[in-house]
């Protein structure tokens, strides 16, 4: 065979795959889809999963079918996500994790940028910074003069070394010029109750996982870590405007797929989940939660991963935290 002739069934071939890949979009989904959650049932990221889930699934005219796969910061059940098939019908919802993994671990089975294709940051998770009800920290100011005043006796609470807790709190320490001893916890639900206790001092957590206990008066709530004000904390200032100038952190939710998914796939995923993230069903349920909706574009939501790992970098370089 000659070289032209090579060539020229070369290009054939690449021609019969440009028409296979729109032919596919046009039918997509013809099935259900699978939606892997690396976290476990009942947390934050799931809760969101299932309510986004469900609308999706109507606006695409088919089944999301949502999947835990849990353990070790979401690293296996992304394993699974990026070795599917990139036909659209395996997609992920993975949190902030998905960028503070790169800066924990040594060694990972995946790249999580050239191994995945972001589609949407569907909404962010405003955290919010507690103490129990009886503490003696009745603001922001109070707790932030005793740290100084007593470096490294207070100590704070997270889900976990690398969490975005954590990583909040260290933040927090970097802003105000502060020292407090670091207590993690595996998991959120045990840091929550030894909190309203007292057992630990104060922690930052998801706005979703203890709006319903600062609003019976089981916490105290000093200040929340959002520029603005949480609609469903009003009277919660922010810390920025509390003095901790320029703090700004949240966690984030993003929709996913497996790297090489066809743009037309990518496209269409969009559309359907900025439309969801707007309905009434999902803003209404999520919303009283403290889950702000966004459904952001492709390009965002490739933006801030790259943003957020190189943010996650800083903080844990800053904080002394070791990779394993």
């Amino acid at each position: 065979m000659t070289t032209a002739r090579f060539l020229a069934g070369c290009m054939l071939a690449l021609g019969a795959l440009g028409q296979a890949l729109p032919a596919l979009a046009a039918g997509y989904p013809e099935r259900a889809i699978r939606l892997i959650v690396p976290t476990s049932p009942g947390s934050t990221a799931d809760v969101v999963a299932r309510v986004v889930a469900e609308s999706l699934g109507k606006e695409l005219g088919q089944a999301l079918i949502v999947e835990n796969l849990s353990g070790a910061a979401g690293i296996p059940g992304t394993r699974q996500l990026v070795s599917a098939r990139p036909d659209g019908y395996t997609l992920g919802m993975v949190s902030s994790n998905h960028a503070i993994n790169p800066s924990l671990y040594r060694s990972m089975p995946y790249d999580a940028v050239r191994d995945v294709t972001p589609i949407s940051i569907i909404g962010t998770t405003p955290l919010v910074l507690v103490v129990a009800q009886d503490s003696p920290y009745r603001s922001i100011g109070d707790l932030l003069r005793a740290a100084r005043a007593q470096p490294g006796k207070i100590n704070y609470g997270s889900s976990g070394t690398g969490s975005v807790l954590h990583l909040a709190g260290e933040l927090l320490k970097a802003k105000a010029g502060i020292d407090m001893m670091h207590i993690p916890y595996r998991g959120g639900n045990a840091l929550i109750t030894d909190v309203m206790s007292g057992q630990v001092q104060t922690a930052f957590l998801a706005v979703p996982s203890v709006v319903a206990q600062i609003q019976a008066g089981q916490l105290r709530a000093l200040a929340v870590s959002t520029p603005q004000r949480v609609p469903v904390l009003p009277g919660v200032p922010t810390l920025d405007e509390s003095g901790v100038r320029d703090y700004s952190y949240d966690a984030w939710i993003a929709l996913i797929g497996p790297a090489g998914l066809p743009a037309d796939i990518v496209r269409q995923l969009q559309a359907a989940t900025q439309q969801t993230m707007r309905a009434p069903q999902v803003t209404g349920t999520l919303g009283p939660q403290g889950f702000v909706s966004l459904g952001s574009s492709t390009r965002q939501a490739d933006n801030t991963l790259a943003a957020e790992i190189a943010r996650t970098r800083t903080l844990v370089s800053a904080a002394g935290i070791a990779p394993e």
